[in-house]
């Protein structure tokens, strides 16, 4: 019988091509990439990468509806393929692509008995006005924007029909790190920052436009994409079905950030606070931090990178290997 192969869906994505990445180091691939390169310059992630075979990803779904049996030659799937812009406005494109794909994919493994781990987002919980806790039912959570709603609807269609206990959701938090040159507006502050500190010499956040929060003091729980690598494979292999929060459990403010960017670059802080535009103000979020204890029960202890040793090795690969 032919070897069956992983199956890792936006596998040239940020999260996707680390998961492939650390597949590798571990010895493995036989893996089976499916993205959707369009006009990006995604495909370099792909170069540090050794995987058997890559598909875009409307000809793999179609592979899939025609000949539902295509999926019996993967002994794992790791969907992480969808729109993530929080800024997407085309609500069809979004369902297409972030729900109605993964019932198709979730449905296969499912009755085909395949391990099925897929991205769903820390952006269901909304504002987070009832914390982050992965434990609290989620018909309780309201998305700020259609992004946080099209994962939110997948959650919640595989809560009621049951497939839930079956696969395992991820709801990564704020992931940064090396292979994210490709998204534009939705690259991450150290990114963003890393280019516009060379350039000028300073960094630009986003004022405060609530009392309680000082400029640069709001707070979000940054993961480096390597860890987020790691727990998402650790899912896969374990078999623990469930929907757990990816995050460190640490609350980390956008200064703190800056100030960890400019001692990895050699350079004094230089922070200007610019107004927030107009459509984020009633969408941004203040506060996020993951609640751990879930994915602690389910065996994953290991320890997360602290914020400021992930910065530093991000920026010394970005300075080592310009993006």
């Amino acid at each position: 019988m032919k070897e069956k192969m992983i199956l890792v869906t936006g596998g040239a994505g940020l999260i996707g091509s680390a998961c492939v990445s650390e597949l590798n180091a571990q010895g493995q691939d036989r893996i089976f990439i499916v993205d959707h390169l369009a006009r990006t310059e995604k495909w370099k992630n792909l170069t540090r990468l050794q995987y058997l075979d890559y598909m875009e990803k409307d000809d793999f779904i179609n592979q899939c509806k025609s000949s539902p049996q295509f999926i019996e030659n993967f002994s794992h799937i790791l969907h992480l393929g969808a729109c993530s812009a929080t800024t997407e406005q085309d609500s069809t494109y979004l369902i297409r692509n972030n729900y109605e794909y993964t019932k198709i994919l979730a449905q296969l493994a499912v009755k085909n008995s395949i391990p099925f781990v897929y991205a769903s987002s820390a952006a269901t919980y909304g504002e987070g006005e009832n914390g982050y806790d992965d434990n609290q039912p989620i018909a309780s959570l309201k998305p700020l924007n259609m992004y946080g709603y099209s994962k939110h609807m997948f959650d919640l269609y595989a809560e009621k029909t049951g497939i839930h206990k079956s696969i395992t959701g991820l709801k990564y938090f704020n992931v940064f790190g090396y292979g994210e040159a490709h998204k534009a507006d939705m690259r991450s502050l150290v990114l963003k920052g890393y280019e516009q500190i060379l350039k000028t010499g300073k960094l630009k956040l986003f004022k405060s436009h609530r009392s309680d929060y000082k400029d640069g003091e709001q707070k979000r729980d940054f993961l480096y994409v390597v860890d987020a690598a790691k727990i998402s494979l650790y899912f896969l292999f374990e078999n623990r079905p469930g929907l757990y929060n990816v995050g460190r459990g640490i609350a980390e403010s956008w200064n703190d950030l800056a100030a960890a960017m400019f001692t990895a670059m050699g350079r004094d802080i230089n922070i200007e606070y610019i107004d927030m535009p107009e459509s984020l103000i009633e969408k941004y979020q203040y506060y996020t931090c993951a609640t751990t204890d879930k994915i602690k029960k389910a065996g994953y202890t290991y320890e997360l990178t602290p914020l400021k040793k992930a910065v530093t090795e991000y920026i010394q690969t970005l300075s080592a290997y310009p993006v």
